[in-house]
């Protein structure tokens, strides 16, 4: 081992403390020598009973414990009993299992059960101590997670707290920045862009912003331009005289509706070339003409726009005005689709259940797994129809009703899985890899690969 290597291992050990819990004094203190060398505090128990002791008075990161009492009769019982001891004061301390290799299927079966590792008898050093650091590192890592959580928590409270959030579910980061740039810009008096796939919840961020403007108190309208003809989304937007054509009669429009309020234009891509030049005008001047009028009427009115389209490409394929286009971009809202923010998956699904339904942990899994084309109305709508044919007030896997065939690909898995919910699979897991790729739905490999993008350490 090189010394770059020594160090960071020690770096990884030092301020740590592990408890050794075995009846063979010889084995207790060359692990005592071992750890000691890389700065690691040991502890050490004679048997099962003295390591509990020490567990309930001292604060410990990780156990070292045979499997293999002098005192026990037949194979393992009294091993197997003090993991499970320690599992139930401990359940998160990882546990590393010392055993013969005449009980390794003993140990196999408590890896299955939570045991972080095992290791046969005689030990090798090195890997002895790839696994402690792994653990450790892996120890940290939750230590961190729990503290990243509680800023978050604090974080949305506090934004909550100075903001009106109208009742938005959300838990990763990406959306909490998202939202608290919302509500910071709604009080520049400047048109706001909301981009993001359909279903994704922009009218949410839209209602946002109003709600947090100086606008607040105005009207709120909302218009869906991809609800209504093109022939007629001018004349619902600017309004008509009568006789503009044939059947209209006198009525003010969207714009004259929202005066001294805030407007909000769904579906921007629709708006043909004529409705465009239009909205321009009115961005620049606040002035308009109704259809069929040559009275020029003016109004004061915050535009917030949102689409689904590439506004972009549109410019490039001549279907989009890129005046009209920079005049909206002044704030531009970037939503992203449900899928690349996994950590809103199961709050929002809970948030869609009866407060007397709950979740299983086979349909969590199955939620998590899912590739959400419709996003967060795909989500709502799937809740709802689990909510009506759920059996009792437990949601399962198969009232979920979910299609294979839109779970996610293995080529898309990865990307989608961020930092935090590698995190907390691998916290629910107990650092078992195994079980945190299937809590999250992807392979044993494609963790792998993940936890080393993210830097993240294996036990295995």
């Amino acid at each position: 081992m090189g010394n770059s290597n020594k160090d960071a291992l020690r770096e990884s050990l030092m301020n740590r403390t592990v408890l050794v819990i075995d009846d063979n004094e010889a084995v207790r203190t060359a692990f005592e020598v071992l750890l000691s060398i890389h700065g690691v505090r040991t502890l050490t128990a004679g048997s099962p009973a003295d390591g509990l002791a020490v567990l309930a008075r001292e604060p410990v990161h990780l156990v070292i414990q045979d499997m293999n009492f002098r005192r026990e009769a037949t194979g393992g019982e009294e091993g197997v009993q003090l993991f499970r001891s320690i599992r139930a004061a401990q359940p998160d301390l990882p546990v590393i299992l010392l055993t013969a290799w005449t009980h390794l299927e003993t140990a196999v079966e408590l890896v299955k059960e939570g045991a972080a590792d095992y290791v046969a008898k005689p030990w090798e050093d090195a890997r002895l101590l790839t696994s402690v650091r792994n653990l450790l590192d892996l120890q940290r890592a939750k230590a961190d997670v729990v503290a990243l959580r509680g800023e978050r928590a604090a974080a949305r409270e506090a934004l909550a707290a100075r903001h009106e959030l109208c009742g938005i579910v959300y838990a990763s980061e990406r959306m909490h920045t998202l939202v608290a740039m919302a509500a910071q810009v709604a009080a520049a008096d400047v048109p706001v862009l909301i981009t993001g796939p359909n279903g994704a919840g922009k009218e949410c961020i839209a209602d946002i912003v109003q709600a947090n403007s100086a606008a607040r108190r105005g009207p709120y309208m909302k218009v869906n331009l991809g609800a209504l003809p093109n022939e007629l989304i001018e004349a619902e937007l600017f309004g008509t005289e009568a006789g503009a054509f044939t059947g209209a009669r006198a009525r003010p429009g969207r714009f004259e509706a929202a005066d001294g309020g805030t407007l909000l234009l769904d579906e921007l891509g629709n708006l043909a070339a004529s409705g465009q030049a239009k909205l321009l005008r009115v961005l620049q001047t606040g002035e308009f003409e109704r259809l069929g009028s040559n009275q020029t009427r003016r109004v004061h009115v915050r535009l917030i726009a949102a689409t689904n389209t590439n506004l972009r490409q549109a410019i490039r394929d001549g279907r989009f005005r890129e005046d009209l286009y920079f005049r909206l971009n002044v704030i531009e809202l970037e939503l992203p689709p449900l899928a690349e923010r996994r950590d809103d998956i199961l709050p929002l699904a809970r948030h869609f259940l009866d407060a007397d339904l709950s979740l299983s942990p086979d349909a969590g899994r199955a939620l998590l797994r899912h590739g959400w084309p419709g996003n967060v109305r795909e989500l709502r709508n799937v809740m709802q129809r689990a909510a009506l044919l759920a059996d009792g007030p437990v949601i399962t896997a198969a009232a979920l009703g979910l299609p294979s065939g839109l779970a996610l690909s293995p080529a898309a898995e990865e990307p989608s899985i961020d930092r935090d919910a590698v995190e907390r699979a691998l916290e629910r897991s107990a650092g078992v890899v195994a079980h945190a790729a299937r809590d999250l739905g992807i392979s044993r490999q494609a963790l792998y690969r993940r936890m080393e993008k993210l830097g993240l350490k294996s036990t295995a």
